[in-house]
């Protein structure tokens, strides 16, 4: 139960306590009741907002940023800014030895800052720090209560019987599905491209926000998310659960329309305001048309996973099993009830969704990273983005990509795909320079430490990958630089460190027990469609775009960290390939 219904339920209690038994002290159950209510209110802010971090919290000796409200904390630039940004200004210019702590909204968080705090945090005490509770109220009605959402031994179970199902040995038998879909979706790019009328309004605003500007586009521009978007819905389809469901060429699937309602900033606004007022639980039950939007897609994403578990079940019963795909692995092993694997399929398909309600409060952003989806298609459009920027990078990728891959029609193995150093360098320094989530959130389920610091029980603990991730302190100079070369060794082959000492300055992933579970299956299906796509297509923006201008700000917003505006290109289809 949260501070407010607590005081609420005090607030009545002693309302009628005093009716009945000092009636002379009171102005009538309701009056009181709010009477009492607001004192109560008011002296539990001064507590939270002034006299507990300022004379009794065990953390307020440590390096603060120096632009906070007295009441507010850094709510108004985070909320300002976009998301991480804050974050990376902080770790830059404030001196600290691996903490940094800052206020949102009444409450203190710790920001860690070096590899050394994020080793003790993520390896060493990993199930000191737990997902915030209300996250299973928000996000689980969509991501089901999976691997994603467990914790302890919970997780440790669900990790353990997944694991298999994305062991390399059984990820490098998945490459032929990355590339038939790679090369599907080229098919589909050679037509769009050709076309000889500009795309619709509709397929503009298919993300259904209201307040997008709807403008022309020239004959055969292609919108790059609106494609990979759909191309790893299909993927994880085939490669995660068995089903095509065709969004490539069927944009209308019902699906695909499904997740993008998901992913919709649609109805925030209002969701903001009533956060304020009312706890989590009542607020995702209040009668509201965002909230029905979700339900019914949550509702028509398990009943499709009821029904695939149910034909996988129904087919190895008749025979052993012949498929690939993670859910007939998972089956296999027996370990989970058909309604684990409920939840463990509706993470796949979605891989990473913000605690859209958290959002409302300090634009915190949560992630849990499995093979799913949406975060490949957002890392492959900055990929994308930075081609048509540095367009050399882009030849030399295509002079890789063609010398060492069969042609687009042909097969591939996970050997051909691995041997492309060049396309990994360029894939991990996408994902470096533009981690598709920004940050991510823990909160210490018991009296704990970090490198020395008392850290209370209940403590918000922030993991900034793309502040890590571009620090100077651990990249160098030219941390911010689009530089693929910093992973290749002197010969030429791939490196996983980049030009960081320690594996702990790339966060993308995370580490230790609840890192990526799915990071091989999503490294190789970027690399993938970024070979197909870059090996057939010379991509360039569309003349005249706010990109290409310079005229648009980039920086990640929504529900991951995409371009604040929709990435528009022209594609030049090239033969020999």
């Amino acid at each position: 139960m949260g501070p407010k219904l607590q005081m609420l339920g005090m607030s009545v209690g002693a309302s009628v306590l005093l009716g009945r038994y000092a009636s002379e002290y009171t102005f009538g159950l309701f009056a009181t009741t709010a009477a009492l209510f607001v004192a109560q209110l008011v002296s539990y802010l001064a507590w939270c907002v002034v006299i507990y971090p300022r004379f009794f919290s065990p953390l307020r000796h440590l390096p603060t940023p120096p632009d906070g409200g007295f009441f507010m904390g850094q709510t108004s630039r985070i909320r300002r800014e976009a998301t991480g940004k804050p974050m990376q200004d902080w770790m830059e210019n404030i001196p600290n030895d691996g903490l940094i702590k800052y206020s949102v909204l009444f409450q203190e968080r710790l920001l860690l800052t070096n590899p050394k705090v994020l080793g003790e945090v993520l390896v060493n005490k990993n199930y000191d720090f737990v997902k915030p509770s209300h996250f299973a109220i928000t996000i689980g009605r969509i991501l089901g209560i999976g691997l994603l959402m467990a914790e302890g031994d919970e997780h440790k179970m669900q990790r353990k019987n997944l694991m298999p199902a994305f062991a390399y040995r059984h990820i490098k038998d998945l490459y032929p599905v990355f590339w038939d879909k790679s090369r599907e979706l080229a098919v589909c790019l050679s037509k769009a491209s050709k076309a000889s009328t500009p795309p619709s309004e509709k397929t503009e605003t298919s993300d259904q926000d209201p307040n997008k500007v709807v403008t022309a586009h020239a004959p055969g521009a292609i919108e790059v998310g609106n494609w990979t978007s759909r191309a790893t819905l299909d993927i994880i389809g085939v490669s995660g659960v068995g089903q095509d469901f065709n969004a490539l060429r069927d944009p209308e699937a019902k699906l695909n329309q499904t997740y993008r309602t998901i992913f919709s900033p649609r109805g925030t606004g209002r969701l903001q305001l009533l956060g304020v007022l009312f706890p989590l639980w009542l607020l995702v039950r209040l009668p509201m048309k965002r909230n029905r939007e979700l339900n019914d897609a949550s509702g028509y994403i398990k009943q499709v996973c009821r029904d695939l578990i149910k034909q996988k079940r129904q087919v190895m019963a008749e025979k052993e099993r012949t498929d690939f795909d993670i859910v007939s692995v998972a089956l296999e092993s027996g370990g989970f009830t058909d309604e684990d694997l409920v939840n463990q399929m509706m993470t796949f398909l979605v891989s990473t969704m913000q605690a859209i309600l958290e959002e409302s409060f300090a634009k915190t952003t949560f992630v849990g990273k499995v093979a799913g989806h949406e975060t490949t298609a957002t890392a492959m459009i900055w990929a994308l983005y930075f081609m048509c920027r540095y367009p050399e990078v882009q030849s030399k990728l295509r002079k890789e990509v063609r010398a060492k891959l069969p042609s687009l029609d042909g097969d591939i193995s996970a050997a051909d795909i691995d041997n492309c150093h060049y396309l990994h360098a360029v894939c991990s320094e996408v994902l470096r320079l533009q981690s598709p989530v920004s940050l991510t959130i823990r909160v210490a389920d018991k009296d704990t430490s970090i490198n020395g610091q008392f850290v209370p029980k209940g403590t918000t603990i922030i993991l900034a990958p793309s502040a890590i991730n571009t620090s100077s302190h651990l990249w160098g100079a030219d941390a911010h630089e689009f530089r693929p070369e910093r992973w290749l060794d002197a010969d030429g082959k791939s490196n996983n460190k980049g030009s960081a000492e320690s594996n702990y300055s790339f966060l993308t992933f995370l580490h230790g027990p609840r890192s990526c579970i799915g990071q091989k299956f999503a490294q190789a299906e970027f690399a993938c469609l970024l070979g197909a796509w870059i090996g057939r297509f010379e991509t360039a923006f569309e003349e005249g775009s706010a990109l290409a201008t310079g005229e648009a700000e980039v920086k990640s917003h929504g529900i991951t960290s995409k371009p604040k505006v929709d990435l528009w290109v022209k594609l030049n289809e090239l033969e020999g390939w």
